[in-house]
């Protein structure tokens, strides 16, 4: 197949806003765009993750890849609103946006506390909300764009003690497609991606509550958690690579998706 220059050339001259871009998937979707040429905005409250992002993702200068980067807590709403304008100021209008930077709470609902709710629904929920209005306003005004915000396989399928992450991650997938409606007239498309389990910080945390990599490929009947047909837990890269697609070119007709990356673990239901 002929692919047309514009599908094939990654994203040389495109720029990119990442949100939790300091490690986990956020960090591998920043390295992977600047390694295909891409001006990265990578942001996250971690600033010593920012800082070891910059140590090693330093661009290849023969890429054309840019790296900026700024703290930013996405639940302040102010803050978002300043640091897309001190990208674009320094990098130019935004091309496209990953909506990465999440957190997890885990819990029964009889137990969990109201800070624990508050937290997952002000960062994984209010957090995308913040940043897709901020980048979403320069996009409508220019007529094009791409967004993928990061939601998960837990957005469809019910999980014994992630009810708050999971309830997070449902309002996160149907926002997203009332959001894809409205900027469609636009040509502007925004597209989920929602991970099974991921070797990710996130995901030990839980293994050190009491689960493991070998239990979560297995399933647990006694959770009502079916296992992993794949046999395997993602890597960062794996959801990092879907992200890029989405954001690219290639994905030029596909709006209002949700790719569900997670080895079969939910057996494809939504």
């Amino acid at each position: 197949m002929n692919i047309p220059p514009s599908l094939a050339s990654g994203f040389s001259g495109r720029r990119v806003l990442v949100t939790g871009a300091a490690s986990g998937i956020g960090a591998e979707v920043a390295r992977q765009l600047l390694a295909q040429g891409a001006a990265v905005a990578a942001t996250d409250s971690d600033e010593v993750g920012l800082a070891a992002l910059r140590r090693s993702a330093a661009p290849d200068p023969c890429s054309g890849g840019r790296l900026w980067t700024a703290p930013l807590d996405v639940r302040d709403p102010d803050r978002v609103e300043r640091v897309v304008v001190e990208a674009e100021g320094a990098l130019g209008p935004l091309d496209g946006l990953a909506c990465v930077a999440g957190v997890l709470e885990m819990g029964d609902v009889v137990d969990l506390s109201d800070a624990q709710w508050a937290h997952c629904f002000a960062v994984n929920a209010t957090g995308v909300f913040h940043v897709c209005r901020a980048v979403a306003r320069g996009m409508r005004a220019r007529g094009a764009g791409a967004i993928v915000n990061v939601s998960s396989n837990a957005a469809g399928t019910p999980r014994a003690g992630m009810s708050a992450y999971a309830a997070s991650k449902a309002a996160v997938t149907q926002f997203s497609r009332c959001l894809a409606l409205e900027l469609a007239p636009q040509r502007i498309r925004v597209n989920i991606v929602s991970p099974g389990s991921t070797d990710t910080a996130m995901q030990r945390a839980m293994w050190a509550q009491g689960s493991s990599r070998a239990a979560v490929i297995q399933g647990d009947p006694a959770r009502w958690r079916l296992g992993i047909p794949l046999g395997r837990i993602a890597t960062p890269g794996d959801i990092a690579e879907s992200v890029l697609f989405l954001l690219s070119e290639r994905a030029r007709h596909i709006t209002l998706h949700d790719l569900r990356i997670d080895g079969g673990a939910t057996l494809d239901q939504g």
